[in-house]
């Protein structure tokens, strides 16, 4: 029983240990950085160009009720 527990649980997280997509809403002056780092761990140049690879972003600049997909 403990280990069909636990194999279930290890297939329900993601392979990078990361958290599932969201959507955030831009908020006045918030940066691609803010976001990245209140999300994400390590290396947030790699954070940011997640963000910005999900999205198509050409800039990065935002525009408040902007909505993200947060990978």
């Amino acid at each position: 029983m403990l280990v069909t527990l636990l194999a279930a649980l290890g297939v329900a997280r993601s392979a990078s240990g990361t958290a599932p997509e969201a959507r955030h809403v831009v908020r006045e002056g918030e940066t691609l950085w803010e976001i990245a780092a209140n999300r994400y761990d390590g290396d947030l140049r790699k954070a940011v160009w997640e963000i910005e690879r999900r999205n198509d972003l050409q800039s990065a600049v935002l525009h408040p009720g902007e909505v993200l997909m947060l990978p």
